[in-house]
């Protein structure tokens, strides 16, 4: 389980200090996807593998889960961290999330999150109400 925010900086070349508690479920290999809200997402390589297999059964029929299927995939790389724990991150990828040097990661439960900073910060403060208000709705009888 992917838990917490971390601040790592992106350097010259695309890389990516994963933060260390991450470092060993995603030692194995991971893909990185583009995400909601111009985030990206990544997935322990046997989680995506996992993911792929739920997606086949949707209805090659329905328009929304073709388009789904396409931004997904075509925006997908698989990537190997480095003995350092650093994760390169493909131009288009960085592109799509407007990273640049500061970058916030975030533990999402089964994946990891990249966000700019800025993004991040507006994200989480336009969120912390609907934070509040949704517990009941998303949660009901846990809380």
């Amino acid at each position: 389980m992917f838990l917490g925010t971390h601040f790592p900086k992106l350097d010259d070349k695309g890389r990516l200090f994963l933060p260390a508690k991450f470092r060993d479920e995603l030692a194995d290999g991971l893909v990185i996807t583009r995400g909601q809200e111009r985030s990206l997402s990544v997935w322990p390589e046997r989680e995506f593998v996992q993911l792929t297999e739920q997606l086949k059964q949707a209805p090659i029929t329905n328009k929304g889960a073709r388009d789904y299927l396409r931004m997904l995939f075509a925006g997908a790389s698989n990537e190997m961290p480095d003995k350092q724990g650093r994760v390169t991150i493909p131009p288009m990828l960085r592109d799509y999330a407007t990273l640049d040097r500061d970058c916030v990661v975030i533990g999402a439960m089964n994946r990891v999150e990249i966000w700019n900073t800025e993004n991040w910060n507006r994200y989480s403060a336009e969120q912390e109400q609907a934070f509040a208000d949704l517990s009941e709705e998303v949660l009901p009888g846990i809380f």
